[in-house]
């Protein structure tokens, strides 16, 4: 690890603690106990961030740490894009700083000038990192839902992004009309050979940039707790070699996705092509760990958005 300077460390720590009371939320004591000083060098660290223009809308400060991280990930996984973003060291948050990084960089992609296709998955991290976009308006843009938005009692899912997204940014949506999961094979042939269907299918498979969360597994799961799976499904699942699922899609410990009938029935678009585009898993935690490697492991995702923590752990994976 390169010797930082003086100068360099004193704005890595101002920068630590402008994040925490700006982002994480954090009072100054609690800043002061998490980086091991007095509550007044906290207050000046926090000061220093905003007088040396650290402190925006967002962090405007790339922490060395996170930046050799991200180097590390890079070099490791073949990554196209990662950012890695401080850890909160007493937050019980899981979106907290990676929903903050993924509504930036989606923000980045959407003020491209010339039309792309943006894919989005579903869950509690992206739902957060949408809700941060601005109003935007970029009719050149289409915006297409990998997941189904329709749980199994009937009503629309609540994590499926699209329609939020559909609020902020004045572009094309394509929601997926289809449930989460089918109840057998031979209906999603059925509902995937639907004109309506197919398009959408079309504009998935030729997604320049995609932005999905990564699920673990188990009886806490969100595919348990939304009632997408039986706890006993679950159970049988995870025996049969699965570790993690991308918008439904469950894959083994190496990445490769399970040859299992409950793949049969996932109604989601494919995960786009990660030759031709970028596509972004968006997570932390050590619940999810197990997942995150395997999905690096495995090339399911070419870019990541995550936190120092995880990232360390990835590079021990």
């Amino acid at each position: 690890m390169a010797r930082r300077s003086d100068s360099q460390g004193r704005l890595d720590d101002a920068a630590r603690a402008g994040w925490l009371y700006y982002v994480a939320g954090r009072t100054q004591d609690e800043i002061a106990a998490a980086m091991g000083i007095s509550r007044q060098s906290a207050q000046r660290l926090v000061s220093l961030a905003v007088a040396e223009r650290l402190i925006k809308v967002r962090l405007d400060h790339p922490i060395s740490a996170c930046l050799e991280l991200s180097n590390a990930l890079r070099d490791k996984f073949n990554l196209r894009y990662i950012d890695v973003v401080p850890s909160d060291p007493v937050g019980t948050s899981s979106t907290v700083g990676i929903a903050e990084a993924a509504a930036a960089e989606i923000e980045r992609w959407l003020k491209k000038p010339e039309p792309i296709v943006l894919a989005i998955g579903t869950g509690r991290t992206l739902k957060a990192a949408v809700d941060q976009l601005p109003y935007m308006e970029c009719p050149q843009h289409r915006i297409v839902s990998l997941t189904g938005n329709i749980t199994p009692d009937g009503s629309a899912a609540y994590y499926n992004v699209i329609f939020s997204m559909a609020d902020a940014i004045k572009a094309r949506h394509f929601p997926m009309p289809l449930p989460v999961l089918c109840s057998s094979s031979e209906e999603r042939v059925l509902l995937h050979g639907q004109p309506i269907v197919q398009s959408t299918l079309t504009l998935g498979a030729a997604a320049d940039v995609t932005f999905v969360g990564i699920g673990e597994l188990g009886e806490d799961a969100p595919l348990c707790v939304d009632g997408f799976l039986a706890p006993e499904d679950m159970a049988a699942l995870m025996g049969r070699g699965a570790v993690g699922e991308i918008c439904g899609w469950m894959f083994d410990k190496n990445g490769a996705l399970l040859a299992d009938p409950i793949n049969d029935r996932v109604a989601s678009v494919p995960i786009p092509p990660r030759e031709r585009g970028t596509v972004i898993g968006v997570a932390l935690g050590r619940r999810k760990e197990r997942s995150m490697a395997a999905a690096l492991r495995g090339g399911m995702i070419n870019g990541l958005i995550t936190d120092e923590k995880t990232a360390e752990h990835m590079l021990a994976a």
